[in-house]
């Protein structure tokens, strides 16, 4: 067998398992691209190409099929990436309204929001949402909360960087739907996944950092300020800084 022969089939193997997993992204090409659901015509293209590579068209797929949040909460919905999909009894795509100011972003689902498969729904949902309330978002109305994970690790233990890993590409196509102004991460986790790089919270909240040209400021998550009320006054100052800068933009 040709060393040729031997890489598409190779390609074959890797495409049949992520349609199997549900993971249906070939890769990424500048921003993420999303091949379409019909594992007819890709593989009709696939067997029709002269090379081992699957092409991926340069224009913003998501935008062309009209992608909707909808339809990648589907998607998501079916995830069988990791081992996270065995131990859960909801996922977690996310919750708020399509077009947000912000996009709030913390680390994964807890117990409550494992029950009933929504974000921040138990004791640290409520802080949040009153963190918000208080610079004026609501996920009814201006915001969309969601996580670096959508499934919850067990016994709330930190995601694995393989399980951050293999969800962090939902969450970039959430952002590049939804197209926040700003984005609020809660927690050393979510800050660090988004930035790709190590950050130290207690030096770094109330900073503002970049995304794709979207500013991002970290905060302490909802928990930590219910295990150490002392940190709310600075939590506190970090959203007034936050909300700032909302104002200058929007």
């Amino acid at each position: 067998m040709k060393a040729q022969e031997k890489e598409l089939i190779y390609n074959l193997l890797k495409t049949a398992d992520a349609y199997n997993s549900g993971y249906t992204r070939a890769k990424f090409v500048q921003n993420f691209e999303f091949l379409d659901d019909d594992e007819g015509s890709i593989s009709e293209e696939v067997a029709n190409s002269s090379t081992s590579v699957i092409p991926i068209p340069q224009e913003n797929k998501s935008e062309k099929a009209g992608l909707s949040l909808d339809e990648l909460s589907a998607k998501i919905l079916r995830c069988t990436r990791c081992g996270l999909a065995r131990t859960r009894n909801n996922v977690v795509p996310g919750e708020g309204v399509s077009s947000p100011l912000v996009l709030v972003i913390g680390e994964g689902p807890g117990y409550d929001e494992d029950m009933q498969g929504r974000p921040f729904v138990g004791k640290a949902g409520v802080l949040l949402d009153k963190m918000l309330a208080a610079i004026k978002l609501d996920r009814k109305t201006n915001a969309y909360i969601a996580n670096i994970v959508k499934c919850r690790p067990p016994e709330n233990r930190n995601p694995f960087p393989d399980e951050q890993s293999a969800c962090f590409s939902f969450l970039e196509a959430q952002i590049h739907l939804l197209k926040p102004k700003m984005i609020l991460c809660m927690g050393k986790i979510a800050i660090e996944k988004l930035m790709n790089q190590s950050v130290a919270i207690t030096n770094s909240h109330g900073q503002f950092f970049e995304y794709q040209g979207i500013p991002v400021m970290a905060t302490f998550h909802p928990s930590a300020l219910l295990r150490n009320p002392d940190l709310k006054r600075p939590a506190w100052e970090d959203l007034k800084k936050f909300k700032s800068k909302l104002d200058e933009i929007s």
